[in-house]
């Protein structure tokens, strides 16, 4: 099970063995590592395998903590411009920009590669689900017609992390047309 307030708690030998682990998990992920497993991870962190099988339900869980704090440290707030469309837009390219950059590719595409079965939450979608609460709730305010925020996330969010994840282009240029795809589907709700 993840513990995301011990994960934030500032100093001590809790942190320095967080850093460690999350760093091994970095380092396996950027050495292209077959199989990352409890005891692999733990070796190249320094630490007893125990203290992983405590803190984590399994592999899957321990890599998505880390893809959490990896793909949504950049552009933590989203965009506000004023403009519905220019907020998606930026926004869209923000996360376009950062998890098309090599290691930020290869953490998703390894989170993606320990899943074994279905989950029921993704804390990356989590928090993509809060930002596009903000900017849709930010333009309903200004009076805007929006598209759901289940919308924006089908039609706008996973898209770039499909394209990320089978190494298919997701640039700017995608970006924007994912956001005027979606905009097209602008209804109060």
């Amino acid at each position: 099970m993840s513990h995301h307030a011990a994960a934030s708690r500032p100093g001590g030998r809790s942190s320095r063995v967080l850093t460690a682990i999350y760093t091994a998990v970095g380092e396996l992920v950027g050495e292209g590592a077959d199989r990352i497993t409890f005891p692999v991870v733990a070796d190249r962190a320094g630490v007893n395998p125990t203290t992983l099988y405590r803190r984590w339900d399994g592999v899957h869980a321990l890599l998505e903590e880390v893809a959490v704090a990896a793909l949504t440290r950049d552009g933590e707030s989203v965009p506000d411009t004023g403009s519905l469309q220019q907020d998606l837009t930026q926004w869209a390219q923000i996360i376009a920009d950062d998890i098309t950059r090599p290691h930020r590719a290869r953490y998703l595409r390894a989170m993606v590669s320990a899943r074994t079965e279905v989950v029921a939450r993704c804390p990356v979608t989590e928090r993509r689900r809060e930002q596009a609460s903000e900017v849709v709730g930010r333009a309903r305010e200004r009076g805007e017609r929006t598209p759901g925020i289940q919308q924006i996330l089908d039609h706008v969010i996973a898209p770039l992390y499909h394209h990320v994840v089978f190494a298919l282009p997701a640039d700017g240029e995608y970006a924007r047309r994912l956001v005027r795809d979606v905009l097209a589907m602008a209804e109060s709700e």
